[in-house]
């Protein structure tokens, strides 16, 4: 069967879906009743839609010729929005789903984004994934898309993520969705949100979902919310705080940009370090039905109970200082610019994809100490980027260990005003 033709009959199932899903209970029963299977309903409720689709005769195309089918889709689509063909497969069914994992590949390794937890997965290590932001100043929102810029994109743009800036007495939240008319926490397009103090000097970042690595542990207040009973009695969304930004005073006035610091504390040092990986989720968790434990709060040594490190199984050939060094978090700078003498500004090098001079355009890179062992071309490589290149276009370039989710998160920073550090 041709490729085409696979794809044609992929659009006619998902129509026949909802045909066969507004048929009735007693064309349903006789469904099931001619596979010759048994199945028990809740009491109450009538013949579920998932389970006419789950035994359809999609659902019993042979393994092997599914894993070619979808393998076959996989290599062809490259690009929004042809790549809807792939997130079709996998809402298929579950032995679709099942078999789409399994073949689609992170953005690391393909640089694609596929489906939403692409957005918390660490990007690609050789080239950036090319995103850009447009604000709306009237409603106070930023949306995320895919691509180079809208004027080369269109309407083929890709919607990643959408945050809405909400202004509180004493801080400011940028709440973080999927979508972008749905910014309550309570939703399930809920990813995060990013908090500042009140001088608009230092912000958090808070995820919805705990952390992959569960060795590396957040500040005091995280570990109070990292029980979901406390945050699910009243209805609200789980936080975790997962970085911090700093945005370095500027009491005299001097002449100069912003400076500023991340401190990624869901991510490694060692995820930068030669053979290290970052922390990648492979779904997204529900975290009010599932059992975290609950950290200790106290700072004082209690009786019988382990530390949260064991650091008496670190191997005698590796130093502790070295195990150490490796659960220090990620530390991102921005690059310091120079000055221009004709232009009589601060420059950077953005190849291109920054036009616009603005005080919110900013080069991320890592730092690290000497006793961490981290490459000198690790330590010079722009892991973020984001500039001005309209009245309400901004270009964000991210690339491994960040991920898209965090990479907005920090650029979202960018846009408060912060009267302490011009």
């Amino acid at each position: 069967m041709a490729l085409k033709n696979i794809v044609r009959e992929l659009k006619e199932m998902r129509d026949g879906i909802g045909n066969i899903s507004r048929r009735g209970s007693d064309a349903g029963k006789h469904s099931m009743r001619r596979r010759g299977r048994a199945y028990i309903a809740p009491e109450g409720s009538s013949s579920s839609s998932s389970i006419i689709i789950e035994q359809s005769q999609w659902a019993n195309i042979p393994p092997e010729l599914l894993h070619d089918i979808i393998q076959r889709i996989e290599a062809s689509q490259t690009s929004w929005p042809a790549r809807r063909d792939v997130v079709a497969c996998a809402s298929v069914c579950k032995s679709w789903r099942a078999v789409t994992k399994e073949i689609v590949r992170t953005p690391e390794q393909c640089a694609l984004l596929s489906f939403p937890i692409s957005l918390k997965q660490p990007g690609p290590r050789d080239a950036p994934i090319q995103c850009f932001i447009r604000r709306e100043r009237p409603t106070g929102t930023f949306r995320l898309y895919l691509g180079l810029s809208p004027a080369l994109s269109g309407d083929m743009s890709k919607l990643l993520l959408a945050a809405r800036k909400i202004r509180k007495a004493t801080s400011t939240d940028f709440v973080i969705s999927l979508v972008g008319d749905d910014f309550f926490r309570t939703s399930n397009t809920y990813v995060g949100k990013l908090r500042s103090n009140f001088l608009g000097t230092k912000f958090t970042i808070y995820d919805s979902q705990p952390p992959c690595d569960s060795a590396i542990h957040t500040n005091s207040r995280s570990h109070r919310k990292i029980f979901p009973k406390q945050a699910s009695s009243n209805g609200s969304a789980s936080n975790y705080s997962v970085a911090t930004i700093s945005y370095e005073l500027n009491v005299l006035r001097t002449r100069g940009p912003r400076r500023m610091q991340c401190t990624m504390h869901s991510l490694p040092i060692s995820a930068i370090q030669e053979g290290g990986t970052a922390p990648t989720p492979t779904e997204f968790t529900n975290c009010r039905h599932q059992q975290f434990p609950l950290l200790p709060l106290s700072k004082g040594k209690s009786k019988g109970k382990k530390p949260l490190v064991d650091f008496s199984s670190t191997s005698l050939t590796e130093p502790l200082e070295s195990f150490r060094n490796a659960r220090d978090p990620l530390v991102l700078k921005n690059k310091a610019p120079r000055w221009h003498e004709q232009l009589q500004c601060w420059c950077l090098n953005f190849k291109g994809r920054v036009t616009v001079a603005s005080v919110k355009n900013f080069q991320l890179v890592a730092t690290a100490e000497p006793c961490q062992n981290v490459p000198v071309a690790e330590q010079e490589k722009v892991i973020l980027q984001f500039g001005k290149i309209g009245k309400d276009i901004f270009t964000m370039d991210y690339r491994y260990p960040l991920s898209a989710f965090q990479a907005f998160a920090i650029c979202l920073s960018s846009f408060d005003t912060k009267p302490a550090c011009e």
